[in-house]
């Protein structure tokens, strides 16, 4: 499990990490996305992850990952919008359940149908529970995912310690994609982190380093971050959120 290890020495060391995301789909070329992909990693992000809710898959994911994997030295991890979203370039992929779909493909059909594949092509499964928090954005619409309020940080917190006792090795609450809200309330941050013993990471809506520490302040042990770095993805951008998500462990 050399990716799962990487991270966990990564925390141990560095006590919060910044795992960078990147869509292809949301950029005009291929050359831009791998640009961006450059800096997120001379920016010292920790993690590379590729993916979307809808459409990176097939011939485009095998060509972006290779370049991706070539550019950078962090390893490249999917981050899976159905079963699709995998190639064998790259070195993980989130083996995911969206733990509050209403349809069950999401919870454990879609892993039934990727489990072969991901053996085949050799890549490092990490086991992650995932849950989704109002509004959710298109992977809560794609995901037909039961929304959590944001007003109800204990029913994260519950779904989150049973992901745990399920034997989930990571966590994570998202929030969608750029969500107008911005990210979930820290109340659900803390309130989740409370009752996990596993890695606690927080995506969607953290747009500024400020929140970014924010949200690590609150209980979270890593931030993912994507929109940001799309917009202004700068390896000066990233180097600003490395050391806010730092700086909110001390």
């Amino acid at each position: 499990m050399k990716v799962e290890n990487y991270i966990y020495g990564r925390l141990e060391e560095e006590k919060a990490l910044l795992f960078s995301v990147l869509d292809p789909l949301d950029y005009p070329s291929m050359d831009d996305a791998l640009k961006t992909a450059k800096n997120m990693d001379e920016g010292g992000a920790d993690i590379l992850l590729i993916g979307g809710s809808t459409g990176v898959q097939g011939e485009m994911l095998d060509n972006i990952t290779k370049q991706v994997k070539e550019a950078v030295n962090v390893p490249v991890v999917f981050f899976p919008g159905n079963i699709g979203t995998v190639s064998k370039y790259g070195d993980a992929v989130y083996f995911m359940s969206l733990l509050n779909s209403r349809n069950p493909y999401w919870i454990s059909g879609a892993q039934t149908l990727a489990a072969p594949m991901v053996k085949q092509y050799g890549i490092e499964p990490l086991s992650v529970g995932y849950m989704v928090v109002e509004p959710g954005g298109t992977v809560g619409w794609v995901g037909d995912a039961n929304c959590i309020p944001r007003n109800r940080p204990q029913l994260a917190a519950a779904i989150a310690l049973a992901a745990q006792y399920m034997g989930f090795k990571f966590v994570i609450t998202d929030a969608g994609s750029n969500p107008r809200e911005g990210h979930i309330p820290l109340e659900m941050v803390t309130a989740v982190s409370s009752v996990l013993e596993v890695p606690y990471i927080v995506a969607g809506g953290i747009r500024t380093p400020q929140e970014a520490k924010a949200v690590i302040k609150a209980g979270a042990d890593i931030v993912q971050v994507g929109t940001s770095f799309e917009k202004e993805g700068g390896v000066d951008a990233v180097k600003k959120f490395v050391a806010a998500v730092r700086e909110g462990k001390k």
